[in-house]
């Protein structure tokens, strides 16, 4: 079994600005009058593109609040473990932060997988988990199964149906009423958070006005997509609409090169990030993708700071995993800030009572009576998300309409409805 990587951040301290370099954080000095830390637990996959977005959003989170006093006077500080996409390590990981690093709770994981193995030990252990970036519906129906031994779970993203309805609701908007599309195939990677996704896609795809013609699913050990971008062609669609987040370079680089004439949109978590960009070579060029935000997109009153305090840190616009890691630690503060207290319990209590304004818009959790338990509440009013589009390598927000800056443009090999052409 591979070691799993550690960094401790324990000297997170609250004179530190927002934008205080990560060296500078590291040599913090720690004084002997200063309150003890609270502790908070990060698992993620730091050489992934939404991995190391979570672990980035929540110094960053940190950084914030502890400029601003702290928890009740405590700082915050991280443990941040690289659990290397692997269950097995993240389990372990998961029961040292607890034992030994004694955190208050943990956030993290994109992986619908790894997210699943940690949640019965968050519940045996009574130990808060946040998950802000793993989208299987299974996560928040284990709390909703047996709430009493399994609140400790919050689901601080959004179940897979969630993310089909939003991306329904842009293909009603956009790509059937703007462009005139009355078809697509979907195209999904094989993995947890895809089921339901494309389940969800099947449900409400036909009444945002696109009929689908098939889907696809592939492994995501795929290394050549040709066939299936052919077996996509071949049925004359209008669009492809995927459901890709394990994988993403591949396909979009294949699909550019390959000059496939199909416009493609839907899900490609890994291309909300600008480090998309370079790692498709400039491929990502005319790919849709929902997100949570996006540079220059104001959901919030905090949205824009944060992309831009993001971008100066790291030198790359957030994955939508940061925006969802940075709202859960706010969350997580002011959960603890109101009950006075870091015991488990109270940190549900106080989680379950979550109404602030956060970087991807009002931040509540659904209560028990919801078949999704402890998921980011959705909908108007709450989160919604953005579709983005890669267009001469800016990432422009083409929906909602009320964040938009941009309209559609695809590269000239993408062959477009007659009507939506002439447009």
């Amino acid at each position: 079994m591979k070691q799993t990587s550690r960094f401790r951040m324990t000297k997170v301290f609250g004179a530190l600005a927002a934008t205080t370099t990560l060296a500078a954080i590291a040599l913090q000095p720690v004084r002997a009058d200063t309150p003890a830390p609270i502790e908070i637990g990060i698992t993620a996959s730091l050489s992934t593109i939404p991995g190391a977005a979570i672990a980035n959003a929540a110094k960053l989170a940190v950084a914030d609040i502890n400029a601003k006093g702290g928890v009740n006077g405590h700082p915050l500080a991280l443990v941040i473990e690289d659990n290397q996409a692997s269950a097995t390590n993240a389990v372990s990981s998961f029961q040292r932060m607890v034992n030994q690093d004694h955190v208050v709770a943990v956030v993290g994981t994109w992986i619908s997988e790894v997210a699943l193995a940690l949640e019965p030990w968050s519940a045996r252990l009574h130990m808060p988990f946040m998950v802000t970036g793993a989208a299987s519906n299974d996560i928040s129906a284990f709390v909703h199964k047996d709430y009493a031994a399994h609140k400790y779970v919050f689901h601080a993203y959004f179940p897979s149906a969630f993310l089909a309805e939003g991306v329904c609701d842009l293909s009603h908007d956009v790509l059937v009423d703007q462009l005139h599309m009355k078809s697509a195939v979907i195209i999904s990677e094989d993995a947890a958070w895809t089921k339901p996704l494309d389940a969800g896609y099947a449900g409400c795809l036909p009444g945002a006005g696109l009929s689908v013609l098939k889907e696809i699913r592939f492994s995501p050990d795929t290394a050549d997509f040709t066939p299936i971008f052919q077996q996509a062609e071949a049925l004359n669609p209008d669009i492809i609409i995927s459901g890709w987040a394990h994988v993403g370079v591949q396909p979009t680089v294949q699909w550019a090169d390959q000059k496939v004439p199909l416009p493609l949109a839907g899900i490609n978590a890994q291309a909300g990030s600008s480090a998309f960009w370079k790692a498709t070579n400039g491929g990502t060029e005319g790919v849709i993708t929902t997100s949570t935000s996006a540079p220059g997109v104001a959901n919030t009153p905090l949205t824009i700071p944060f992309t831009d305090e993001y971008q100066k840190a790291y030198g790359i616009s957030p994955a939508y995993s940061a925006y969802s890691t940075y709202d859960a630690i706010l969350a997580l503060a002011a959960a603890m800030q109101s009950a006075h207290s870091t015991k488990p319990d109270a940190i549900v209590a106080g989680l379950e009572k979550t109404d602030i304004t956060g970087t991807q818009g009002r931040i509540t959790f659904l209560g028990q009576s919801s078949p999704y338990t402890h998921a980011l509440r959705f909908g108007q009013g709450y989160v919604t998300g953005v579709a983005i589009q890669w267009q001469n390598g800016t990432q422009k927000c083409i929906w909602p309409a009320n964040l938009a800056n941009a309209k559609p443009e695809f590269p000239g090999f993408v062959k477009l409805p007659k009507l939506a052409s002439a447009n």
